[in-house]
């Protein structure tokens, strides 16, 4: 079965309250609909983690479809990220830590067409490529990061104005 036609790969969002929530609304307000097969645990101060490793379990039964499921969780080495830490398998559940708003677009978008192994450089790639200084030119004129010794902007070389745009491509 290709990726295309099969089910999407499952995501789960865990993260301090209300953090997943408040980040899988913005999703939805993105998309403007409820995406198919996420689902978020916020995380209290004072849970149970072990509870919460079971509801999570349960999470990830429900929400794999046949092409496993991508965790994302806020901060490494934190309660939510912890919890998280229980529930990987190696090619069916992979575990993402510092999840921001790009990284969970670009796994929104990408999950129907991408291996799980995929799904996770694509994830991570949009979460870093999605941090960037903004300048107060528009974004085609910015300073491009690895010309930013030379001082050259993004329209200096012929490739740059290219580059500035595919990053910004690639960012959604």
């Amino acid at each position: 079965m290709s990726p295309e036609s099969a089910a999407p790969i499952g995501i789960l969002l865990i993260g301090h309250t209300p953090f997943a929530s408040a980040l899988m609304e913005c999703a939805r307000h993105v998309y403007g609909s409820e995406p198919d097969a996420v689902a978020v645990l916020d995380v209290t101060p004072n849970c149970d983690p072990q509870a919460v490793v079971e509801k999570a379990r349960e999470q990830i039964a429900q929400l794999d479809q046949g092409r496993g499921v991508l965790v994302l969780t806020d901060l490494f080495g934190a309660t939510p990220c912890n919890i998280a830490s229980h529930l990987g398998k190696v090619g069916r559940v992979e575990i993402l830590t510092g999840v921001n708003m790009p990284m969970l677009l670009r796994a929104l978008t990408y999950r129907n067409s991408s291996t799980l192994e995929a799904l996770v450089d694509k994830a991570s790639t949009g979460a870093t490529a999605g941090v960037m200084k903004l300048g107060s030119t528009a974004p085609q004129n910015q300073v491009v990061p690895n010309q930013a010794g030379s001082g050259a902007d993004a329209n200096s070389s012929p490739d740059g104005a290219a580059n500035a745009l595919a990053r910004l491509r690639d960012q959604q």
